[in-house]
């Protein structure tokens, strides 16, 4: 695709296939002989035509006029709500959170003004399992950022959970719900999109599907592995030994009885028992805990609190130190008014006032 008309057809074919070019150049304030002549190569595209054409189709404006990706372009994967009675996928919203996403990215072109080549991410769920370490999931977070160079976030405002790239860095944001099982799987179903390298823009609907279908499979072999199901003795497991199972492997009963469903075609007695039921209810009455601690609320006081990754936090506190960036965005981070964030900044020399009328002229 060597010129702007090509890579326009080719993102209509991919993004809206049935859409009359006509109606396209309606849209955008073109006359369909001056669209199609534009496609043909035999006129060129204004920079306000191509500008309402990347609007209209969702498109990367940088990569319609280079053929190359813009390297700060916010590329999001949401996790999808799914209506199990009805198949259909949806993120209902998507358009409250966009702003959110956008302050989340803002803050990432502040500290990072240019691109970098992250770490390359393994590309199974056993390769990334093994990356992770044992026991990744209740450190899953700071294993993510540490072992594989993704960045975790964590804010109140959001309805789902997102992943993206901005400048080469790699980041999942994450709604505080305090709900930590559907935390872990959403960790583990964002990772499958950036290993798979899935985006949104301008995905039809049988691609957002499939995209959503791999990325769920990815966290499920992630989390649950075949191999550790299979060698439990399923028909002797009672309640305590299930929520023992649960809290370990952190996942709800209802992601442990559809995955069971799917590799067995059936449900064990004590799990079809608890499926139907909340996890919480299951680890209250029969989980056991020797610490002498809550641990339940620990875990689920860890995922309400709001969290940006500490070196994000660190280039900030630079950043203000040397009089680069403003507190906004660090007391933003932290969730706290910036005028009460005390931090070391460069100090501001006092101006005379008549130096200064003098300095302008007056």
């Amino acid at each position: 695709m060597h010129s702007i008309g090509d890579r326009v057809l080719e993102h209509i074919r991919q993004a809206c296939p049935t859409t009359r070019h006509r109606d396209i150049a309606e849209d955008i304030g073109m006359t369909p002989d001056a669209f199609s002549r534009a496609l043909n190569g035999k006129r060129a595209f204004s920079s306000i035509e191509l500008a309402r054409l990347a609007d209209r189709l969702n498109a990367d404006i940088h990569w319609l006029i280079t053929g190359q990706p813009d390297p700060h372009r916010l590329i999001v994967a949401a996790r999808h709500s799914f209506d199990h009675a009805t198949g259909r996928r949806d993120v209902p919203g998507r358009d409250a959170d966009e702003q959110v996403l956008r302050d989340i990215a803002l803050a990432y072109r502040q500290t990072y003004p240019e691109p970098r080549h992250g770490p390359v991410l393994p590309e199974s769920p056993d390769g990334a399992r093994t990356a992770l370490g044992e026991n990744f999931v209740r450190p899953f977070a700071d294993r993510l950022e540490n072992r594989l160079g993704v960045d975790v976030v964590r804010v109140a405002d959001l309805s789902t959970a997102y992943s993206f790239t901005i400048g080469g860095h790699r980041v999942i944001a994450l709604p505080a719900t305090g709900n930590w099982f559907r935390e872990n799987w959403s960790m583990a179903h964002e990772l499958g999109h950036l290993v798979r390298g899935h985006h949104d823009q301008g995905l039809s609907e049988t691609e957002w599907d499939r995209h959503e279908a791999a990325a769920n499979a990815f966290a499920a072999d992630l989390l649950l592995p075949r191999e550790s199901l299979a060698v439990i003795d399923w028909d002797r497991l009672d309640a305590a030994g299930l929520a023992d199972l649960v809290w370990q492997w952190g996942v709800s009963t209802d992601a442990l009885a559809r995955r069971l469903n799917v590799l067995n075609g059936h449900l064990p007695a004590v799990v079809r028992t608890w499926a139907g039921q909340t996890t919480q209810r299951l680890l209250r009455r029969h989980g056991a805990c020797g610490s002498g601690k809550d641990e339940i609320t620990l875990r689920m006081d860890a995922a309400a609190r709001r969290r940006f990754p500490l070196a994000l936090q660190e280039a900030h506190l630079k950043g203000i130190a040397s009089g680069v960036l403003g507190k906004g965005a660090l007391a933003w981070m932290l969730g706290i008014d910036p005028d009460a964030l005390e931090v070391d900044s460069p100090a501001v020399p006092e101006v005379d006032v008549d130096d200064l009328a003098k300095a302008l002229g007056f």
